[in-house]
């Protein structure tokens, strides 16, 4: 009972939320150990199938896919600061980021997602997420913070610029004059590496055929290399991610000593 009525007090408040680059909540049930949540309709599905898609599948375009970051950073540096409850969506990727007609992008799924009071800055809470984009706090039982979200967009943000899972096994084709070319590699630990040798333009989708502009790709990929940083306070909050991508301000430079944990997290892929 008293998972249930937390669950019916966080829809409550999630319920409430209005923002252009967050999808509305329409219904929800909660029937004994049942849960089910009801969002407003997106007529092109989830980023994951325009991303990943099947071979032969029209290609996000460059500027397509930068748009889908800053629409999606919106929404969650909304849910982090322009609440009254600082709400932490806690499974932040691609699958979970919907996609419709006239540029719409909206972040869904908020069933995993928890509520902070204005006095805590992190909490205590069971491990939640997806493989693949969880943050080392997760794995440590440190406390969660609104950073946690901000990894995980770190992810799927280098997951725009190169087309492709951050787990999923690359080939040395994939790398042009690939330094790291080898099958079992991690696709952040690769974009760490080209960046240390300013390679941005060999970590873009080779589906885009060289239509991205450098200095573009260069910024994506530092600011994702930030948000990946180990220590949650080292991270940028999404409301600065949002001015990068925005372009606003320039983008942060990436620390190499707060990023070497990568390899170990690439062994676990």
């Amino acid at each position: 009972m008293q998972a249930k009525r937390e669950f019916c007090t966080e829809i409550a408040v999630i319920g409430n939320i209005r923002h252009v680059n967050l999808v509305r909540l329409r219904g929800f049930c909660a029937e004994g150990s049942r849960r089910l949540l009801v969002y407003e309709y997106m007529n092109r599905s989830s980023l994951d199938r325009s991303l990943f898609g099947a071979t032969g599948a029209p290609v996000l375009e460059w500027g397509e896919r930068m748009e889908v970051a800053l629409g999606a950073a919106r929404g969650l540096a909304y849910l982090h600061t322009g609440c009254d409850q600082k709400i932490v969506h806690c499974d932040v990727k691609p699958e979970n980021i919907l996609l419709a007609d006239g540029g719409q992008v909206k972040v869904s799924d908020f069933g995993l997602a928890k509520l902070m009071s204005p006095e805590h800055s992190a909490i205590f809470t069971t491990m939640r997420g997806t493989r693949g984009y969880l943050a080392p706090e997760w794995l440590s039982n440190a406390p969660i913070s609104d950073r946690a979200d901000v990894y995980s967009f770190g992810m799927v943000l280098l997951e725009l610029v190169h087309g492709r899972k951050n787990r999923s096994t690359m080939t040395s084709s994939t790398m042009s004059g690939g330094t790291s070319g080898g099958d079992d590699d991690y696709f952040p630990m690769v974009a760490l590496e080209l960046h240390e040798q300013g390679r941005y333009l060999d970590l873009v989708d080779r589906r885009l055929e060289g239509r991205v502009s450098e200095a573009e790709v260069a910024r994506a990929v530092r600011l994702a290399l930030c948000c990946l940083h180990e220590d949650p306070a080292q991270r940028p909050s999404m409301a600065a991610v949002v001015r990068v991508l925005e372009g606003s301000v320039p983008p942060p430079e990436p620390r190499g000593d707060a990023l070497g944990f990568l390899r170990l997290y690439g062994r676990g892929y």
